[in-house]
């Protein structure tokens, strides 16, 4: 049986990620609050956030705001982590 977690995305009880899937304390929070399907939602916003802020994954300014717009949409912490106004994402079912 799988270890389930309370999903701070899904809000609801779902399947843990098995090892922290960022470095640090921060990862440590991740894996005890998000479920792999939460984790899996926060990659495809992640390709959303790169591609329409053309950003390069080699800056290490780019991994400031990629953690900002990560505690916005895992925890609601900050002012980022929502979507930009009038846009939506074509999530596949």
């Amino acid at each position: 049986m799988a270890n389930l977690v309370d999903c701070v995305i899904l809000k609801e009880k779902s399947e843990a990620l098995t090892s922290p899937p960022y470095p640090g304390e921060l990862g440590l929070r991740i894996v005890e609050n998000v479920s792999k399907e939460g984790w899996k939602q926060w990659l495809e916003r992640l390709v959303t956030i790169i591609n329409e802020n053309q950003l390069t994954t080699s800056d290490p300014e780019t991994h400031k705001l990629i953690e900002q717009h990560m505690l916005g949409f895992l925890f609601g912490e900050g002012d980022m982590g929502s979507l930009p106004p009038g846009f939506t994402t074509q999530r596949k079912k």
